[in-house]
């Protein structure tokens, strides 16, 4: 059996001696797409930089496809890793094409005359581009387009090298509502066909509606995870957020929470 595209095991993050993450243990498997829930600063983006392999917990076991952390060549394992966030979209020059924004995640890399790269290179780019609605932006320059589609563009980055896991990181914070509908709508299509994924947000209006299971944080420690239905709950979510909360999930699949 392939092993499991990432296992944080009893992780823990300890900074200038304040805690971060404390005893965090998450395995998302084939097949499944986790949301990881919880207020500002509850330790979600730390969380999910350990599992992008960009930073190094202070105690515990980090496994993407069986390799642990600290016994591998992170360089060439983040490579299987598709990661969007805030802090990569910054990195991208505005000048940069759509397209040379995807093809870079050919080898991690952030500017297009750092490698070589082939005809394969330059359609699996347009592929990507083509899945997550951006296929005529390629020619674009990446600060030209709408915040939505930057986030689309980035999506489609994190595709570009057939990853084994997926992770984004709050995708919908800085779009207004038509942007944040259409990347929820890619999200649910990208879920639905692509690796297994792991999302990060504090909104549950931003939760597509094809995720399978939910991790709950509040204070760097995990208050619930598993299948969502079971997971993400008006007491789960109560506690989570440190207020009384109703919650419903709609017809359409997507949740919506309020103040009780």
């Amino acid at each position: 059996m392939d092993p499991a595209p990432l296992h944080l095991d009893h992780v823990g993050l300890l900074r200038a001696g304040t805690v971060i993450l404390d005893d965090v243990t998450l395995l998302v498997e084939h097949g499944q797409r986790w949301l990881v829930l919880g207020a500002n600063g509850s330790g979600k983006t730390s969380l999910l930089r350990i599992a992008a392999l960009y930073d190094h917990p202070s105690s515990g076991i980090v496994e993407v496809l069986g390799e642990q952390l600290g016994h591998t060549d992170v360089r060439v394992l983040r490579r299987r890793v598709g990661y969007v966030s805030a802090a990569l979209a910054d990195q991208l020059r505005p000048e940069l094409r759509a397209h040379d924004v995807v093809r870079t995640a050919r080898f991690a890399a952030l500017e297009p005359w750092w490698h070589r790269y082939s005809s394969d290179d330059d359609d699996r780019a347009q592929w990507c581009l083509g899945q997550l609605g951006v296929g005529a932006f390629g020619e674009r320059s990446f600060g030209s387009l709408s915040s939505g589609e930057r986030q689309r563009v980035l999506l489609a980055r994190s595709l570009m090298n057939d990853p084994a896991i997926v992770l984004l990181d709050e995708p919908a914070a800085r779009l207004d509502l038509a942007g944040r509908e259409q990347l929820i709508g890619a999200l649910d299509t990208m879920a639905t066909a692509g690796p297994p994924l792991v999302l990060v947000t504090h909104h549950v209006d931003d939760v597509p509606p094809t995720m399978t299971h939910a991790l709950l944080l509040r204070g760097g420690r995990v208050l619930v995870a598993g299948p969502i239905e079971e997971a993400m709950t008006p007491a789960t979510l109560s506690a989570c957020f440190g207020l009384a909360l109703h919650l419903e999930r709609r017809r359409d699949g997507r949740y919506s929470a309020w103040a009780t």
